[in-house]
């Protein structure tokens, strides 16, 4: 599904306001729901998570974050609903015998990087991770989840979107007010620049930390050369913004509602479309793995990375959490 168009508006208008009761009720749900206890994991257990429907880089930062825990000697695992795919879980994800509709696309992006479990039931994806010798687990969403307590939660805000009108579904992109995710979070990452103002509708003494999007190293190859971009994600301008940052000429663009499923039909058609552009078919990781085996030798992925603006901050909320990481018997 696209986000409708009054999300990202001012609020204003006859749309939200007609949705506003199911808003109402929708809020209250979430409300109920996360007064229910979790489970509390042995191991420490970070959430990267946000307010929003939809993308706002959190595969990203749990990437980075996984990285740096690593790094530090832990065994980090992955942990998340599998949004997309039909397996409900605990499943450990294997990329050799799991697609995209077994289990999602983010999934498989972790995976490729350390071991990941999809579960519906935070707690019991957790519980599993655990067995299979998780010392740390890292979240991708789940912050609107009361399943498994969290040590640390990271709010993540996309800065070109921010939050939207600051209403809630349906009337707008929230899932619930912006003062309850906040109320839960240690603190904020803003990636890019904070073009909506999110950070003014935030607590004021909650740390914000900055960060920006990076071409990974393949896009220096596109440099000066002509490409035809695609990609069905939250929010395509983050892509297409990396592109001409990395200096590739943009011929032409096509943009999908998240986590489109590309069928063989639509891969001809953008593989024609760029052929008679006479450019390069460039897409992201995420759409990579939705793309029909077949047709993935033809085009050109275009990764991204995490650029923090102060590293030291980020590493002191990870350090009282590496601490506590258990040692193995």
């Amino acid at each position: 599904m696209r986000a409708p168009d009054f999300w990202g508006g001012d609020g204003r208008g006859l749309l939200p306001l007609l949705l506003s009761p199911i808003a109402a009720l929708y809020g209250c749900a979430t409300a109920r729901r996360m007064a229910r206890p979790g489970w509390q994991a042995p191991v420490p257990v970070i959430c990267c998570g946000n307010a929003t429907a939809g993308g706002a880089g959190k595969t990203t930062v749990a990437l980075d974050l996984g990285q740096r825990l690593a790094k530090r000697g832990v065994a980090v695992h992955f942990l998340l609903r599998g949004y997309g795919g039909r397996l409900k879980g605990p499943v450990r994800v294997d990329p050799a015998v799991h697609d995209s509709k077994a289990v999602g696309d983010e999934a498989l992006l972790l995976a490729a990087e350390r071991p990941t479990w999809i579960s519906a039931d935070r707690a019991a994806g957790a519980k599993a991770a655990v067995e299979g010798g998780a010392q740390a687990i890292v979240m991708d969403d789940g912050l609107q989840n009361p399943t498994l307590e969290k040590d640390l939660s990271l709010l993540v805000v996309d800065g070109s979107f921010g939050f939207g009108n600051n209403r809630i579904i349906p009337a707008g992109p929230l899932r619930e007010p912006v003062a309850a995710a906040a109320a839960r979070a240690r603190a904020a990452v803003i990636i890019g620049e904070d073009e909506a103002g999110a950070a003014a509708l935030l607590p004021p003494r909650m740390p914000v930390l900055r960060a920006r999007l990076r071409p990974g190293p393949e896009a220096e190859l596109l440099a000066g050369q002509p490409v035809y971009a695609f990609c069905g994600i939250a929010n395509p301008r983050k892509f297409f913004a990396t592109l001409q940052e990395a200096g590739a000429v943009l011929a032409g663009r096509m943009a999908f509602a998240d986590h489109y499923p590309y069928d063989e039909g639509d891969m001809r058609d953008l593989l024609a479309e760029a052929e008679g552009l006479r450019a390069m078919p460039v897409t992201t990781r995420k759409d990579f793995v939705r793309i029909p085996p077949a047709f993935r030798s033809r085009v050109t992925v275009v990764t991204v990375r995490l650029e923090w603006a102060d590293t030291v901050a980020i590493e002191a909320l990870l350090d009282p959490l590496a601490q506590r990481v258990p040692m193995p018997a």
